[in-house]
């Protein structure tokens, strides 16, 4: 701690005028806040790896060579054992969507930006901060190859599977574990920074959400695609299917402006193969953190992280039958069938469904994807209030729906909520843990998705839905922007939504 002080001195030319220790998560490295007279602030930390700190000074400097959202590097000792950086604030991502988190994924419209405006960011870290970085830097290893993949199944193998006492045979089992490797690696999308640790623990907001990257000292070359499932199908995120759905379509976008990017359907399928990886390295730690070091917080995750493996399985066909075998065997053992049961989803879409750009399977061969939607239809969304009467259509071909919210219950009649409308999150919490507005748009979404998958069909180019309420606030507002989103998600046109009473406009454009 001394010496730290001591480099600060170096830097500043006088000491802290105050030093408090920041809280850590599973590292054994030390923080501290040092704060001088003026009441400005950076970051120190004491390292016990000469060769981690190295890694991280070296990537910190050279991200921010290429002005990308990383801490700047203000002074490092000459061990490399104790180095500043300047403070990006105590704002988290995991932080500022705890309340999606911990209402069972029900993430509000804000946090949902957050996170689609982190992964838009990724692609940038990946392919701009791999330009000209000298990977030998890297710490423990400079690259993603088929030993440290064959190294991680195998953890699965010794601290997770044997301990189940299932029965396998294992050289079978190791030769799906060599094509597994092989395929991982074998792309070449390999070339990247593969940042290894990408959670939302890791990213930290500045004052007006922007996300900036910290904790990368473990990364190393390799394919991007690791990333993605690391921070979308981490288990204690409970992102819904939707929401996920949402966040890849949001990364390959951004992608695209870094590099040539594979067909969309190729590129989720190689994506479930990392997805499948990261789930056999969950497995691992939680075996070996549960069964070897017996902590019961493990222990009590392995069966909806094997409800995550049980869902994959039914939604992809991998092409290794026999860790396919063990797998489904594995989630087939009484043990780990005690989960608790997701709640259903209102707009109807499975939680089961990993392809992000598949349809509804209600949908039959008549509908389309994000991909596939070619209709020039283009549907308006109106929320309002009854006593100003109901929006016009001034397409000029009237029609359309109008659907009456005031039979579900009503915030507005409650003082905390008066001030706010359906898009902000107390609201949305309410109408959801009360659900009668679940109940409610479920009837809605059917009746809509049958009329619009129609109107492409006939070729009709405007559509009409209308949504009222009492002061067209709360419920109304609620609803629209769910059927909104709901058919430009499901269909990929153009959704255009107008909170009349409240001023707001916003359009979904046609992917």
């Amino acid at each position: 701690m001394q010496k730290l002080v001591e480099l600060y001195q170096q830097w500043s030319g006088a000491e802290p005028q105050n030093v408090a220790k920041l809280p850590v998560a599973g590292s054994n490295r030390e923080y501290y806040r040092l704060t001088d007279s003026q009441g400005l602030s950076v970051v120190g930390c004491i390292g016990t790896s000469r060769d981690e700190n190295h890694a991280f000074v070296y990537l910190c400097k050279h991200f921010s060579k290429h002005q990308l959202p990383v801490p700047e590097m203000l002074a490092v000792s000459d061990d490399e054992l104790r180095y500043i950086e300047s403070d990006l604030g105590s704002i988290s991502l995991f932080d500022a969507i705890r309340g999606g988190r911990e209402a069972g994924g029900r993430y509000t419209l804000k946090e949902q930006e957050l996170l689609k405006r982190t992964i838009r960011v990724l692609p940038k870290i990946q392919l701009l901060g791999a330009q000209e970085l000298d990977f030998s830097n890297c710490y423990p290893q400079p690259a993603f190859d088929t030993d440290s993949v064959l190294f991680d199944l195998n953890y699965f193998k010794y601290c997770f599977l044997k301990a189940t006492e299932l029965d396998f045979h294992e050289l079978k089992l190791e030769a799906d574990f060599r094509l597994l490797a092989k395929d991982l690696t074998a792309a070449g999308d390999t070339q990247g920074f593969l940042y290894r640790d990408f959670q939302a623990r890791n990213v930290m907001l500045d004052s007006n959400g922007n996300p900036y990257f910290i904790d990368f000292q473990g990364g190393r070359k390799g394919p991007y695609y690791y990333d993605v499932a690391s921070f979308l199908w981490q288990a204690s995120a409970k992102y819904p299917h939707k929401l996920r759905r949402e966040l890849v379509y949001e990364y390959y976008n951004a992608l695209k402006l870094y590099t040539e990017v594979p067909h969309p359907h190729a590129f989720v399928d190689r994506l479930s193969l990392f997805v499948l990886f990261r789930m056999l390295q969950v497995l691992g730690a939680y075996g070996f953190r549960g069964y070897f070091e017996r902590k019961p917080h493990f222990i009590a995750s392995i069966p909806p992280a094997m409800q995550n493996v049980r869902e994959l399985l039914d939604e992809r066909n991998f092409p290794y039958p026999y860790l396919t075998d063990v797998l489904d065997r594995l989630t087939r053992m009484p043990k780990f069938q005690q989960i608790e049961a997701p709640a259903p989803r209102a707009d109807g879409f499975k939680t089961t469904d990993l392809n992000p750009y598949k349809p509804h399977p209600q949908d039959g061969p008549a509908t389309f994807s994000k991909y596939d939607a070619q209709g020039p239809l283009v549907v308006k969304v109106f929320s309002f209030s009854y006593t100003k009467s109901i929006p016009e259509d001034e397409s000029g071909n009237g029609g359309g729906y109008v659907f009456d919210c005031r039979s579900t219950h009503n915030p507005g009649r409650y003082e905390p909520y008066k001030q706010l409308t359906g898009l902000d999150e107390p609201v949305i919490r309410f109408l959801e843990d009360d659900g009668e507005i679940l109940t409610f748009l479920d009837s809605v979404y059917k009746l809509a998705d049958a009329h619009v998958r129609r109107y492409i069909q006939r070729g009709f180019t405007s559509l009409m839905f209308c949504f009222g309420c009492t002061g067209g606030q709360h419920r109304s507002v609620y609803s629209a922007q769910h059927l909104a989103e709901h058919i430009h998600e499901k269909f990929g046109i153009e959704v255009r939504i107008c909170h009349r009473e409240q001023g707001i406009t916003q359009t979904l454009p046609a992917v």
